[in-house]
């Protein structure tokens, strides 16, 4: 209401017949004509002619009045493309775009999963429905494209079943994540993580492509990612040497972003509960996506009675472990132990002995704050290869995120904060460098199969 009697009042002054500007001209003639003028000639002419003086001044009085009127007009001009831009603020104001109005979920899920633009590029592809926004894809085809599930086409093996390699279309290679779903708990890991995927969309978020059912089989198709996991690579056949140091830090940087938008850009908050190596994932670029969503959780229901505990040795917070305690911050200790190992080149948690294991957090935090032991524990691949005192750095963060009270430990934020200094320019940081060592650019040949 009041909106709209400020908007009327505006209208109003602009309509009357002497605009409100010309209330305060600089020209006291305009308001008061009998005020006498200021005469341009001199005082002896005027003496001498009074007729010429009296014309004279009456011409201008008429150019004076004259110049009023143009600077009446020129200003109700001015005052009309103001009062037009105050309104179209006020308007935007009062009534801002659907698209903010919505929680920040909901608003990627708007902008279209990647799933829809993606997949409509592909005829050959045979949708039956959707579910939600997700299109549903033919069983048969999914089958088909995987080569009846083939052992050769296996990416990896998790709790409910494997990931393939498929290709749904001679130009479209994708992940699929069969889960066998007799267990109750794979089904609501599967409805879990559909739901959650098709609201999110991030650079270092895995894309969900579509999905698919037949009876007890669930099925998630998923973008692929070319070089696999960070767990492979690290642990792996290669033991990390396709991961210099900068390479290393822009994964940490990858991680940490993805992570930031869950626990601050989505509305409720994600805790994503199981972040560990293996669920994240590395495209043809080494750009970080997170991953597995299945045990991921809203803010808010952390406390429910339903919620039991989950997650994966040596990575799960001791709050959560000990207590069921689970918050952002149960989060931030996983990635300092993903940290940790892009540090030391070690696992999460190592067998010393047939019974015996040592988390990586027990072995390393003693040496992680001694800098004369610091640089003896470091992964032999990039010993020697970066600035010590970043080196130092990203230890001190490391130490940080793996802090036993979760109230010591930074948000998200703070820890990528800190690491975009430490990740040249061409990685996505802040650090200038003279030039990368050619290691530190992918290896692979594939493009970045990103939508």
């Amino acid at each position: 209401m009041k909106t709209k009697l400020l908007l009327l009042l505006l209208m109003l002054l602009l309509m009357l017949h002497k605009p409100i500007w010309t209330l305060a001209s600089p020209y006291p003639f305009a308001s008061s004509p009998q005020v006498p003028l200021f005469s341009p000639f001199p005082n002896s002419m005027s003496a001498s002619s009074p007729g010429i003086v009296m014309g004279a001044e009456q011409r201008q009085m008429d150019s004076h009045k004259k110049m009023v009127i143009a600077i009446a007009i020129a200003s109700t001009s001015l005052g009309a493309v103001i009062l037009s831009v105050f309104c179209i603020w006020i308007y935007h104001t009062k009534y801002p775009s659907k698209s903010k109005g919505k929680n920040v979920q909901r608003s990627d899920a708007e902008k279209g999963p990647a799933s829809a633009p993606t997949l409509s590029k592909f005829s050959s592809i045979k949708l039956v429905g959707t579910k939600g926004c997700v299109p549903i894809i033919d069983y048969k085809q999914i089958e088909k494209a995987t080569g009846n599930y083939k052992e050769s086409n296996i990416l990896g093996e998790g709790g409910f079943g494997c990931v393939y390699k498929a290709h749904l279309d001679d130009n479209l290679e994708v992940a699929v994540k069969k889960l066998h779903c007799e267990n109750p708990c794979a089904e609501q890991e599967f409805e879990n993580e559909v739901e959650l995927l098709s609201k999110i969309q991030h650079p270092n978020v895995i894309s969900m492509l579509g999905c698919s059912s037949n009876e007890a089989t669930r099925i998630i198709v998923y973008e692929l990612m070319h070089n696999g996991s960070l767990e492979t690579q690290l642990h792996g056949p290669s033991h990390g040497s396709a991961l210099p140091w900068h390479l290393r830090m822009k994964i940490a940087l990858d991680t940490a972003r993805g992570l930031k938008y869950l626990h601050e850009h989505c509305y409720p908050a994600v805790i994503h509960r199981d972040l560990k190596s293996s669920n994240i994932l590395l495209d043809a670029k080494f750009n970080a996506k997170l991953s597995d969503f299945g045990l991921a959780i809203t803010n808010g229901t952390q406390n429910k009675n339903n919620i039991k505990l989950s997650g994966t040795l040596g990575y799960v917070a001791p709050e959560y472990l000990l207590d069921g305690k689970l918050t952002d911050k149960s989060d931030v200790y996983a990635f300092g132990v993903v940290l940790l190992e892009l540090l030391l080149g070690k696992k999460p948690v190592e067998k010393l002995a047939p019974a015996q294991c040592q988390s990586i957090v027990t072995w390393a935090m003693p040496q992680l704050t001694d800098r004369s032991k610091l640089p003896n524990i470091v992964d032999p691949v990039i010993k020697d290869t970066m600035d010590p005192k970043h080196l130092y750095q990203v230890a001190a963060v490391a130490v940080l995120c793996v802090q036993p009270e979760p109230s010591y430990r930074p948000l998200i934020a703070d820890v990528l904060h800190s690491l975009i200094p430490l990740v040249p320019v061409e990685l996505g940081g802040t650090l200038k460098v003279a030039q990368l060592p050619q290691q530190v650019l992918p290896a692979n040949p594939h493009e970045d199969s990103s939508p």
